[in-house]
């Protein structure tokens, strides 16, 4: 695709200045490190984007199950070295935990007895140290203590575990809601540095970009109003859409749950809208979701949400 310079952070209606970056994700054809990663690390930095978050994934069999661990999918020497290589080609760093449930995802886990959820806490701050610590030592910008683990985050626990980073870890610490729903619920917004969540609101019909608007501008209200309750700023941790037709009705949904045609216009034409709201709304950063450590994903036939080789990669031309 026809590259584009380098651009400076996005001017927001209420004067400041608006990060915009990309979620991360590492593939295992292009490990951080590699030729390839580095490659698509300058494409990055290239296409205008300032940040990225990279994700280390948690792994547990269940939602109930107490034994997480940190899984294999990206140990702590590649963590390392993908936050040196990103940190190398200009790009601010976040370190974003997820927890992979098979066939489910993070907003499933919840414990059903004391003990269990005991045992689960303590698994996630083993799990999470060295993450912490990674990102110390590799100069990460900011690190998420768990992303969208809705059924958690009314458990006292999480006032330890936030101390506990806290002495690994200097930069700033948030924790990534899912959706205005759960931002609402959560009980640690003083504890942490910034307020995000990832917002994936239903936004109606393919061709009703005023409905898009609606739904997007009311998510939004909502979150930036909760952050200037607790005198925090707002990140947007994940906003993202497949390059699918339909992919409007259900933004959150995935390639494997349902099959469609390519629409890469408008993945493009929602996520530039969706940056335009987060100007508007003065949010301090945005991430969208998701770029891949190969080079090569995504084009003009994928109907999954990476953005590369597709029209949104040049997100910042649009907006």
């Amino acid at each position: 695709m026809p590259q584009m310079a380098s651009v400076p952070s996005i001017g927001s209606a209420n004067g400041s200045v608006m990060t915009l970056g990309v979620n991360l994700v590492e593939d295992a054809s292009a490990p951080f490190g590699s030729s390839q990663s580095r490659e698509s690390l300058r494409r990055i930095k290239r296409a205008g984007f300032e940040s990225v978050a990279i994700i280390p994934f948690f792994w547990q069999s269940s939602g109930t199950s107490p034994d997480l661990v940190n899984g294999s999918a990206l140990p702590d020497d590649r963590l390392r070295m993908g936050i040196e290589s990103a940190l190398n080609a200009g790009l601010r760093v976040m370190v974003k935990p997820h927890v992979w449930v098979p066939e489910r995802w993070a907003g499933v886990v919840k414990m059903e007895a004391e003990a269990d959820w005991q045992r689960w806490f303590d698994a996630y701050h083993a799990a999470l140290m060295p993450v912490a610590k990674a990102a110390q030592d590799e100069g990460a910008h900011s690190l998420s203590i768990g992303t969208e683990l809705r059924g958690t985050t009314q458990q006292a626990r999480w006032g330890d575990i936030i101390a506990e980073t806290r002495n690994a870890f200097s930069g700033k610490l948030t924790y990534v809601a899912h959706g205005s729903d759960e931002l609402m619920k959560v009980r640690f917004w003083d504890a942490v540095d910034t307020v995000s969540a990832s917002l994936y609101p239903p936004l109606g019909a393919p061709d009703t970009p005023d409905a898009w608007r609606s739904a997007m501008g009311q998510e939004l209200d909502i979150c930036t109003s909760l952050a200037r309750k607790h005198g925090k700023p707002f990140w947007l941790g994940e906003v993202g859409l497949r390059s699918a037709e339909g992919a409007t009705y259900k933004p959150w949904e995935s390639a494997e749950e349902r099959g469609a045609p390519a629409a890469p216009s408008l993945q493009l034409r929602v996520l530039s809208e969706w940056i335009a709201l987060a100007k508007a709304h003065g949010i301090e950063q945005t991430l969208i979701w998701r770029w891949i450590s190969d080079p090569d994903a995504g084009g003009m036939t994928d109907t999954d949400f990476t953005i590369q080789n597709k029209p949104a990669e040049d997100l910042l031309s649009a907006v």
